[in-house]
């Protein structure tokens, strides 16, 4: 596989994304026929981080499928994004986790280390012996994408903490203030899109099961990309702009557990022993992770969002002792103004 078809795949999740959210953000001004974006509600300089980090990891996470790493270890690999969540809310957030997540956030890591290790052989019908040196570089662009990853969730945590659960906002920006990065790229998309129309680079597996429709398979598995990145991009967010990121990873780790098994038996991919320790040991470990949080560990605690409960009509929700609960909190100022009131309506009586 070309590595610039990744940079195709990426740019047309990034356009497409961005068409789709673009009508929510239109409004026509008094008077003028000429539509303009609506006022937002998080400041532009607070996406701009996010699009750099976003744009980036998007691109090492397609261009790494060029360089020999199997599907199974992609997947598996990705699933550490719990343990780089963890740390990163640790060093940055300031966040306190209770030794029971710490041993499963650990044992995740193992169960990913031992994965990576494994290497499995590719499919059976593939005759070329792996690339040792191929395979360190798409392990190490991994690495830095899933660090990548790590930072963007702390980004969008620390946005939608201050400035509420605007996440269609983020969605939209996003993706929409990346695409300029792609001129750079442009002659690997031109490649990229000219691969797709190339008969040349379909399998023969692919003429015999599509037949005379087989020319328009690259972009229908195109299309189906584009939209499961659009629902995985929508969900991924909105659950951001509720819970912690190491929550969210937590998720995403059980949804990375579905797609290992669905690769396993739809690409035939190589499947070993100690693969499969490292997937158990991973899957096994979020478990551990879930019955450490339900038992009280304080990682998972609800934010506290003042803006958002001010938008709902007032109702502040507080955090006291990782505890959320749905009464208000009165400041000094609203204290002050019931005293006033209170002393004018004496006066009054």
């Amino acid at each position: 596989m070309d590595a610039r078809i990744g940079t195709t795949l990426t740019f047309s999740q990034m356009l497409f994304i961005t068409l789709q959210s673009l009508p929510s953000f239109f409004t026509f001004p008094k008077g003028s026929i000429i539509p303009s974006l609506r006022p937002r509600n998080v400041p532009l300089r607070d996406w701009a981080l996010q699009v750099l980090v976003l744009a980036s990891g998007s691109l090492l996470n397609n261009w790494v499928f060029a360089y020999s790493v199997p599907l199974t270890v992609q997947i598996v690999f990705r699933s550490a994004g719990l343990a780089v969540s963890m740390l990163l809310g640790y060093l940055v957030l300031h966040k306190r986790y209770s030794l029971a997540q710490v041993a499963a956030v650990a044992f995740v890591s193992a169960g990913v280390v031992l994965a990576t290790l494994s290497r499995p052989s590719a499919p059976k019908t593939a005759g070329d012996p792996p690339d040792i040196g191929r395979y360190s570089i798409g392990v190490f662009m991994l690495t830095v994408s899933l660090v990548l990853t790590g930072v963007l969730g702390v980004l969008q945590e620390r946005t939608y903490t201050k400035y509420g659960p605007h996440w269609k906002e983020g969605v939209f920006y996003t993706h929409a203030l990346s695409l300029p990065i792609f001129l750079f790229f442009i002659p690997d998309l031109q490649r990229g899109f000219s691969g797709l129309a190339d008969p040349t680079t379909l399998s023969a597996h692919s003429l015999e099961t599509f037949g005379p429709l087989a020319r328009a398979a690259p972009y229908a598995v195109l299309g189906a990309n584009m939209l499961t990145q659009l629902a995985c991009v929508s969900g991924v967010n909105q659950l951001t702009s509720h819970v912690s990121s190491v929550s969210t990873n937590l998720v995403l780790t059980t949804r990375k557990a579905l797609s290992l098994c669905f690769s396993v038996w739809w690409f035939g991919n190589g499947w070993n022993a100690r693969l499969g320790a490292g997937a158990g040991m991973v899957f096994l470990g979020s478990l551990l992770y879930t019955a450490a949080v339900s038992a009280g560990g304080a990682g998972n605690a609800q934010r506290p969002r003042p803006d958002v409960g001010a938008s709902a009509g007032g109702a502040t929700s507080v955090v006291a002792g990782g505890a959320t609960t749905g009464a208000a909190v009165p400041t000094r100022r609203t204290v002050a103004s019931r005293r006033a009131r209170v002393r004018a309506e004496a006066t009054q009586a």
